[in-house]
């Protein structure tokens, strides 16, 4: 279990540090613009990532 967290996390790390390294004027405009959005849209983006992570590990997790 503690191999595949891991990997999960570096995984995570791998796509998070693919936006600034490819495109960073894209990158830091995205930034930008984020930070003026409202808490309450950010909170819901940020649900609807957390759902969908889950569904995908809940998806992928290997069955018994």
């Amino acid at each position: 279990m503690g191999k595949e967290l891991l990997l999960a996390i570096g995984l995570v790390l791998v796509v998070e540090g693919l936006g600034p390294m490819l495109v960073p004027n894209k990158w830091r405009n995205m930034v930008k613009e984020m930070s003026q959005l409202q808490d309450t849209t950010l909170r819901r983006i940020g649900g609807c990532l957390v759902v969908a992570g889950i569904v995908i590990a809940y998806m992928m997790w290997p069955s018994k």
